[in-house]
């Protein structure tokens, strides 16, 4: 029923044929969808799809992304957000990130090896993440080299927890709240054929975030370093369908709360786990997701990954993976650039969820 009544209701709403060439493209949207982490979500938001005057005539110029939204959910929880993603000056500088105020529940499962019954607990917090980004090659093909400075804020307000818990007793890093600032630099390098849904080419997001601070309970300062990379490629198969591969690692180093460490689980990385389910300083990814055309709007995909964690002692525990797997539908709300409505459902081991969202999953 939720998934029929989001169909419709996008379809009625996407603009009938966006496939010729226009500046500026919004989707106001009565704002419906469903994750583990929410259950049923419900608001408002405008999607603008745009490009800059200056790049109005350049046929090869990114599309812009920004999504203003509100959206309260069945758990509660108040969500305002903006993230966005910029191209300007026929693609010389490129930034994205989000700025947002949350009140939130979350369920703990432990840290690492320590895992516990879900605990849950809540929490408010404004976070602001913003990565700005200069061309530095134009390599043969469509390939990009970019590098800049990245900018990370968040005010992790805990405001309640579950009695006897670990939380409770604060024997976690962070515990009590904790008030995250600090920057770093960045490598990304773009070689995809289309921004929001590539079908070849391939892309690379390298993060390094040497001396972050995390202010706890009682102004007690703790310092960590973390060092990331976002792999993607793709493959197109036949004219209607594209296998996208995803390889992920995190890896954190120093005293990091733990909202700060490496996860997996939730709407991009392994779907079927909950967000956060395992968590630790290090964690690695690969997943691979099958996309294939069904019928003029509509689309299919079947999807499965794997992931592991690690820490001080222990790189990576090999040894000890956690898999899931799933299948979904889309639904093309913007033709010209192939932004989708996506509809998952993955599983994992004892877990399962149902994922209704806008925008590729990697």
């Amino acid at each position: 029923m939720l998934l029929t009544a989001a169909l419709l209701g996008f379809a009625g709403l996407a603009p009938a044929d966006t496939a010729r060439f226009r500046r500026v493209a919004l989707i106001p949207l009565p704002l419906v969808y469903y994750t583990p982490e929410t259950r049923l979500a419900y608001g408002a938001a405008i999607t603008a799809t745009l490009r800059f005057r200056r790049d109005a005539t350049d046929t090869l110029a990114r599309p812009s992304q920004l999504t203003v939204g509100a959206a309260y959910t069945q758990n509660r929880q108040l969500l305002l957000y903006l993230p966005f993603q910029l191209f300007y000056d026929h693609n010389r500088y490129y930034a994205y990130g989000e700025a947002g105020y949350y009140r939130y529940t979350y369920f703990f499962f432990g840290v690492g090896r320590q895992e516990v019954a879900r605990e849950l607990y809540g929490v408010n917090f404004p976070r602001v993440r913003l990565n700005v980004f200069r061309r530095l090659l134009q390599l043969p093909g469509r390939g990009k080299l970019y590098a800049g400075l990245r900018y990370q804020y968040e005010d992790y307000r805990v405001t309640t927890t579950e009695p006897g818990g670990l939380l409770a007793a604060g024997s976690v890093a962070g515990s009590q709240g904790s008030r995250l600032t600090g920057g770093g630099l960045g490598l990304f390098y773009d070689a995809r054929d289309k921004v929001l849904f590539p079908r070849r080419g391939w892309v690379a997001d390298v993060t390094v975030l040497p001396g972050q601070r995390a202010v706890g309970a009682g102004q007690r300062t703790t310092r960590f370093s973390r060092y990331a990379a976002d792999v993607a490629s793709y493959h197109a198969l036949t004219p209607r369908a594209v296998l996208a591969l995803n390889y992920a690692a995190s890896f954190t180093a120093g005293t990091a709360p733990f909202n700060a460490l490496s996860l997996l689980g939730g709407t991009r990385r392994l779907r079927g786990y909950y967000e956060g389910r395992y968590r630790d300083q290090n964690a690695a990814l690969l997943q691979a997701e099958l996309r294939f055309d069904v019928y003029r709007r509509l689309g299919a995909v079947a999807f499965g990954g794997v992931g592991t964690l690690g820490d001080d002692q222990t790189l990576l525990r090999l040894r000890q993976p956690k898999a899931a797997y799933g299948a979904g539908l889309r639904f093309v709300l913007n033709r010209r650039d192939h932004l989708n409505l996506r509809v998952d459902y993955g599983l994992g081991r004892q877990s399962g969820g149902l994922y209704l969202t806008v925008g590729e999953a990697f």
